[in-house]
């Protein structure tokens, strides 16, 4: 409420209402005696004078309220009082005066109504921002956000809405829709400069105001379709900048038809806030759009490689990462085909020291040191010697397990060459059930410079197959209690069932098997590679 200058009667009344206050105002003391007034006071009630008894000159409805105001239930009183002055309705406002007077501000129906719609509209743009804002978020697509952003512009702000986004050799991402109209999107060949304040406002600048903009300046491809009367009937333009974090996120330009009123100083200040709204929530999706493709690109390479047939020999691998929302971690497996069906393909487990991103970027390093050392590997003890001597020269010295093995087909068979380093030994799952250890004992790599290493030898029969496992496998916890291990008993139990499958049946097995019986327990990452011999001693070559 505006605050009153101080005007005194005859009598020493104190501050009363202004001579430019906004409404009529009077200050009356507790008799009912009218102290002082405003100009506007006697434009509403003709016959108001100082000294004047209030009951003389105001109506009842306002003379009673005066009384409830200065009587012993003053505290209990409504501060409004409301009733119609000369024909027109007025609600009085009361206020402290000076000396237990009472200060009235009267004010016309039509001023309320004004006041309530102004407020109305306030609170109407403010629940739009926060609708804005909440739809905005709910995603981290930056094309969704510009859909939403211009969907929603075109249905609250103005008639058409388009947004810009910042562009480059290919051009400018522009999404447009009527309002009522779908959004479209496409990458547009542009020159900014086409249309008034638009190169300003990608580069960051102020928004010009819309009374500089000519309509028909407006080009053909910011004009959505639906759009009334197409370019001809735009009749105000505002080009609103959307600032980034840090750098400007693009702009958005509102349409409004000329059969409408143009737009408004107070409505073009909205627009601004709507562009900030806007704008930030573009920054923080193209953000984690960058965030995101950095992050494929980095982890591509860490991902298990899809196994199959290499030159005869079945392969077959799966991969649990130890957290449910990760698809990397210290556990790897790879294989490096043979260039001839004579030659021996070699295939690798292993298990590094740790848990996710640290750990599956060590196991990239060991997996592309790997495939320099495949050349060497016909010598298992010397390829894994020159992959310690690495591992020992580099700043972090990891810590890895694994099982190196060479395969090659001879006939209907498969014949191996298995080298465990500090890794669980393999086994083997005969055509009859049995399931038989690899004999093969090794130091793990990344401890001691000197390693000490026994190759096996193992000759698959048709329908045979040799699983390499991670100490994930074992060691899971679960059970009825969630506290016992999966251990070598109960996978050779398990192995016992498989046999005669085919080498993808095999691995999905165990990896569904344990994943049972971890349930939604905490687990280490968790690897099995399958490697057998066909079972018609025909099918599987693949060169």
């Amino acid at each position: 409420m505006a605050s009153l200058p101080e005007q005194t009667s005859s009598c020493g009344a104190g501050p009363a209402a202004r001579p430019g206050a906004p409404y009529p105002a009077l200050t009356v003391d507790a008799a009912g005696i009218i102290l002082v007034h405003n100009k506007q006071a006697a434009v509403l009630l003709s016959r108001i004078a100082v000294g004047v008894p209030l009951s003389d000159v105001a109506p009842a409805w306002l003379v009673e309220a005066h009384v409830r105001h200065t009587g012993d239930t003053a505290e209990q009183a409504p501060a409004w009082a409301g009733g119609r002055i000369g024909g027109r309705r007025v609600t009085a406002l009361a206020g402290p005066g000076a000396g237990g007077a009472t200060t009235w501000w009267l004010i016309a129906g039509s001023a309320r109504a004004g006041a309530a719609k102004e407020l109305a509209r306030e609170r109407s743009r403010a629940g739009l921002l926060q609708e804005l804002s909440s739809e905005l978020l709910a995603s981290l697509d930056v094309g969704r956000c510009a859909e939403t952003a211009v969907r929603q512009a075109a249905r609250h702000l103005a008639d058409a809405a388009v947004l810009v986004g910042p562009g480059d050799r290919s051009g400018h991402p522009v999404a447009r829709c009527a309002a009522d109209g779908p959004v479209v999107r496409e990458r547009i060949a542009m020159d900014p400069e086409q249309l008034p304040g638009l190169a300003e406002a990608l580069t960051g600048l102020p928004a010009v105001s819309s009374r500089w903009i000519d309509p028909h300046d407006v080009p053909a491809w910011a004009v959505p379709e639906g759009f009334p009367g197409g370019a001809a009937d735009i009749g105000s333009v505002v080009v609103a900048p959307l600032p980034g974090h840090g750098a400007p996120a693009g702009c958005i330009v509102l349409l409004r038809h000329r059969g409408e009123a143009p737009f408004t100083p107070a409505e073009e200040s909205f627009a601004q806030l709507f562009a900030a709204r806007v704008g930030a929530a573009l920054s923080v999706a193209r953000s984690h759009a960058r965030q995101a493709y950095c992050t494929d690109v980095l982890t591509r390479d860490l991902l298990p490689p899809a196994l199959g047939p290499v030159h005869g020999i079945c392969l077959s691998g799966r991969y649990r990462a130890s957290a449910p929302d990760e698809h990397i971690g210290g556990d790897f497996y790879d294989t490096f085909p043979a260039g001839t069906p004579d030659a021996e393909t070699v295939a690798v487990l292993g298990d590094v020291c740790g848990k996710g991103l640290e750990a599956a970027v060590t196991a990239g390093r060991i997996r592309s040191a790997l495939q320099a050392l495949v050349p060497f590997a016909d010598d298992h003890t010397r390829l894994l010697a020159l992959l310690n001597r690495a591992l020992l020269s580099w700043e972090r010295t990891p810590f890895v397990t694994l099982v190196l093995v060479s395969a090659v087909r001879e006939g209907a068979r498969v014949r191996l060459r298995v080298s465990s380093a500090g890794h669980p030994v393999p086994f083997v799952v005969c055509s009859d059930g049995r399931v038989e250890e690899v004999r093969t004992r090794g130091t793990l790599i990344g401890a001691i410079a000197d390693l000490e290493l026994r190759t096996a030898e193992v000759r698959l029969e048709p329908g045979e197959t040799c699983l390499l496992y991670s100490d994930g496998i074992t060691e899971a916890r679960g059970g009825p209690l969630g506290d016992v291990m999966f251990g070598e008993d109960r996978l050779r139990s398990e192995l016992t069932r498989c046999a005669g499958m085919p080498v993808e049946a095999l691995t999905e097995r165990v990896q569904m098997v344990v994943a049972q019986w971890v349930g939604q327990g905490p687990h280490d990452d968790m690897a099995v590679v399958a490697i057998g011999a066909p079972r018609d001693g025909r099918a599987g070559r693949s060169d």
